[in-house]
């Protein structure tokens, strides 16, 4: 910057800068711990002061052109190649500009440091939200409320606080706003929604959509009762002996992208096609056309009837749970078979296969009844009737693997199964 400065937010800046560079490597280890905190609490202030000047000079130099100066298309992008942030972030930053000069206590309360920036942009963003025709006097109680708020609670939470903050200082107006804005949204989100899915070419589909909030939260709910059982608490254990008392459980994180995925694909294979919608007269259900020396064991390929193709290993162990129909073909490629109606094992039957495997009957595995599918011992070429005597709870995971051609099983003694790779 340059030393000759003379207006006082440019020489105050110089000097902040000066006395920050004085202390840059400082080593620390001698700071105490409660030092520690302290100064990082001030930084924050210090940070939200900085954002404050920030978002009046970007408001100054709009006023004033200087993205003239080398004939940028906006502010915005003038800023982030001086500044060498994203332009992205250097958007937001005017955005948030922007918002601090339509709401004055917000810049205020940022300017003391009562803020910080992510509060403020949430804020300025509700306040934005608000009916146009709203009375001025209370735009500014709400305004005061959510400034308020923002000393007890962080951004996500004013989000939350600013849709209902009508609410609290207009109840009057606010409920019929809501509704309105509801309305609005939810039409929105219905003329909105998207599915889009795709082949990669390496054997998977790739997909994005945008569905109603609710529709997605009902979603993540389904999601979460495939993938959180096993996240939901953590025991800790000392020694021998496992402490389950609530003092020792420690949450667990949330399940991770993966295992979401995993989810994903347990709910779609598990869906019951007798319960969806007819379409042309049948089910829709997905037809799997494979030989029967390809079912009884062979490595010859299935093919779906889009003409997608899938290993016979994934056609035999969806045979055994999912709702899809096989259609075994001869030598002659004559269907031998279609798939029986009374594939999937029902409740009574499911509740015995609990009662007597007590979870995924995998030696060392200890998945619980809720977890596991139910697998027909004899495959479903092999007069594999849906017998709860002929039938094991298997956990997805090693659901694959009895089917997987890599690997070869032994049932021992204790009704367990034991995997080895084939070598």
């Amino acid at each position: 910057m340059s030393t000759t400065a003379a207006h006082p937010v440019g020489s105050a800046v110089a000097r902040v800068r000066s006395v920050l560079s004085e202390v840059a490597g400082t080593p620390l280890w001698s700071m105490s711990q409660g030092e520690a905190a302290e100064v990082l609490a001030e930084v924050a202030r210090v940070e939200a002061m900085l954002v404050e000047v920030r978002s009046g000079l970007l408001t100054h130099a709009d006023t004033v052109g200087v993205q003239e100066r080398n004939a940028s298309p906006s502010l915005a992008v003038w800023h982030s190649n001086v500044t060498r942030c994203t332009k992205r972030e250097s958007f937001r930053q005017v955005r948030l500009a922007e918002g601090l000069a339509r709401h004055v206590l917000v810049r205020e309360a940022l300017g003391r440091g009562d803020l910080v920036a992510e509060q403020a942009s949430v804020i300025c963003t509700s306040l934005d939200a608000l009916p146009d025709d709203l009375d001025p006097a209370v735009l500014r109680d709400a305004t005061a409320a959510l400034v308020e708020f923002a000393q007890v609670h962080d951004a996500k939470a004013l989000r939350v606080l600013g849709r209902r903050i009508l609410d609290v200082v207009a109840p009057e107006v606010g409920e019929a706003w809501e509704a309105e804005l509801l309305d609005r949204e939810e039409r929105e989100a219905e003329r909105s929604s998207v599915f889009r899915m795709r082949e990669d070419g390496h054997g998977r589909i790739r997909g994005s959509f945008t569905v109603p909030l609710l529709v997605g939260q009902m979603l993540e709910r389904a999601l979460l009762a495939f993938a959180a059982p096993k996240h939901q608490v953590a025991t800790r254990v000392t020694g021998d002996d496992q402490d389950t008392s609530d003092e020792a459980a420690v949450p667990v994180r949330r399940p991770t992208a993966q295992r979401l995925g995993a989810a994903f694909v347990e709910l779609v294979e598990r869906l019951d096609p007798a319960g969806l919608p007819r379409a042309g007269g049948v089910n829709a259900t997905v037809v799997v056309t494979m030989t029967l020396e390809s079912l009884q064991g062979g490595l010859a390929a299935a093919t779906l009837d889009t003409g997608a193709r899938v290993s016979a290993a994934t056609a035999r162990r969806l045979a055994c749970e999912a709702g899809i129909v096989p259609v075994v073909l001869g030598g002659r490629s004559e269907p031998l078979d279609v798939g029986r109606s009374q594939r999937l094992f029902t409740v009574p039957q499911r509740l015995a296969l609990g009662v007597r495997d007590g979870g995924c009957t995998a030696k060392g595995c200890d998945a619980p009844p809720a977890m596991c599918h139910a697998h027909h011992e004899d495959f479903w070429c092999r007069d594999g009737h849906t017998k709860v005597e002929r039938g094991r709870l298997l956990c997805p995971y090693h659901h694959r693997r009895i089917h997987d051609p890599e690997y070869e099983t032994e049932i021992g003694g204790d009704n367990q199964v034991s995997f080895h790779r084939r070598t």
